[in-house]
């Protein structure tokens, strides 16, 4: 049994909320762990940062962080259709005035024009899907209309949690520009319903190319067989799984954090058993904003010109690389 003062404290100090659709399926702990609130949320530790990543570091003007040279992110709002208790930007989604004005995004797209080193442009948030088919039609042009602008990309939850708003105003939309690249937020295999594997299939049958992010969680999916089912039902309804993030460190969610000995073991053993296809990139947001570093596991050493390489089932072989 919970405290409710205690739950209080975390529902005013950081945003809750589900869906209907996912309200139906609390029954399933490796979904209600991800979205339904706890006391632990009120545990802080030292190495727990506002900012994990650095957003604020790397924002050079509302609505815009440009952390690498070649892409950016955009976002138009700051609102989800859902809140998952480990999310690294938890101090500021669900919070008032959250959507960019028109003046704002504006400015946003004029940065982008004066910035021709950016050829992807990714809408995060926020939840871009929770905008209406009318006002993201309105963004995807304006980008469009950018000519250094090759890719967009979309950061969403939507599909697996709402999935009644992929619709054929919605596929219109993105059906108008390509390439359009959708980041499907997926970590566990029972997030694959009914409705969420039609949303999934429409979108692919659209022409959106579908990747998967996930998050290693204790307690959800920490495990290799629960990983390898995930990562096996994203390729059979077309969906490339893309990373695997080591869970930022954000306020409050050190009850979900593993260690990265763990993720690289589990990683280990999904090579070789399971096929390529379904195997994400292991990565580490550096926290403060340095980006993005892959921390599998490492098969390769070297002593002079001969590498040892150790392969899926941990036997070690010699190659010699003077040649």
């Amino acid at each position: 049994m919970q405290d409710e003062t205690k739950l209080q404290q975390v529902t005013s100090k950081f945003a809750v909320g589900v869906t209907r659709q996912i309200k139906s399926s609390l029954d399933k702990p490796g979904i209600a762990k991800q979205f339904v609130p706890t006391e632990q949320e009120l545990i802080s530790k030292p190495s727990e940062l506002h900012d994990p990543i650095g957003d604020h570091t790397y924002s050079p003007i509302k609505g815009i962080i440009h952390r690498y040279p070649d892409r950016c992110l955009l976002h138009p709002v700051k609102v989800c259709a859902v809140y998952c208790r480990f999310c690294f930007r938890r101090e500021t989604v669900g919070k008032q005035n959250t959507s960019l004005t028109a003046d704002e995004l504006e400015n946003c797209y004029e940065y982008i024009r004066n910035h021709p080193e950016i050829w992807e442009v990714i809408l995060s948030g926020g939840d871009p899907l929770v905008l209406s088919p009318a006002k993201l039609q309105q963004i995807i042009s304006k980008l469009d209309q950018i000519e250094h602008v090759a890719v967009i990309r979309l950061h969403t939850r939507v599909p697996i949690v709402d999935s009644k708003r992929i619709n054929l105003d919605l596929l219109a939309v993105l059906k108008q520009r390509k390439p359009v690249y959708m980041a499907l937020h997926m970590n566990h295999p029972d997030e694959f319903t009914e409705p969420a594997i039609a949303a999934i299939s429409q979108l692919a049958d659209a022409g959106v190319v579908l990747i998967g992010q996930t998050v290693l969680l204790r307690g959800v999916n920490d495990s290799t067989e629960i990983l390898g089912k995930l990562f096996r039902k994203m390729v059979q309804h077309r969906i490339k799984p893309y990373y695997l993030h080591h869970l930022d460190r954000a306020e409050g969610t050190s009850h979900f954090r593993t260690s990265i000995e763990t993720g690289q073991k589990i990683m280990a053993e999904l090579r070789g058993s399971y096929s390529g296809l379904c195997l994400p990139e292991y990565v580490l947001d550096i926290p403060g904003g340095a980006g993005k570093s892959p921390i599998g596991p490492c098969y390769l050493s070297k002593k002079s010109s001969i590498y040892e390489v150790t392969n899926y089932q941990g036997k070690q072989f010699t190659y010699n690389d003077s040649d």
